[in-house]
């Protein structure tokens, strides 16, 4: 009987294991993500970037008016159940733009080296990094 328990306990973590990894890029650990917001517009020191985010897990997390080069930030911790998502409405002049600024499924992956999420927000659309090296522009404005 002894015998037994030993491969159902075997069989239990096998499948355990092969469940993670089929899943996979979902972060089940609970792993904190720093996502970052950065004006990246030159030459508009006198209108600012206004940034509002809001998730479905923690509801509204506020907003700033973002100078040059400004940062609006915050931390995500994922879960294993659920997909995290984080919602931000960017406003400048007359361009305005609603974009999900993290989301489980899409940034575990590709933020996991540094658990960092930078987007840069320029005239021409929006930029992504996990290191602040090299931006990858995910879209346009419109």
């Amino acid at each position: 009987m002894k015998a037994y328990n030993i491969f159902l306990l075997m069989l239990g973590l096998a499948s355990y294991v092969t469940f993670i990894s089929i899943r996979q890029p979902y972060d089940y650990f609970g792993n904190i993500y720093d996502v970052h917001i950065i004006n990246g517009f030159t030459n508009n020191s006198s209108l600012p970037l206004v940034v509002w985010c809001s998730s479905g897990d923690t509801g509204d997390i506020g907003g700033r008016a973002l100078q040059e080069r400004d940062d609006f930030s915050w931390s995500v911790k994922t879960k294993f159940w659920k997909n995290s998502q984080y919602l931000c409405t960017m406003k400048l002049d007359q361009k305005r733009r609603r974009f999900q600024a993290f989301y489980g499924g899409r940034d575990v992956q590709r933020c996991s080296p540094t658990k960092q999420c930078f987007w840069l927000v320029k005239e021409d659309g929006f930029y992504f990094s996990n290191d602040e090296i090299y931006w990858q522009k995910d879209f346009s404005w419109i």
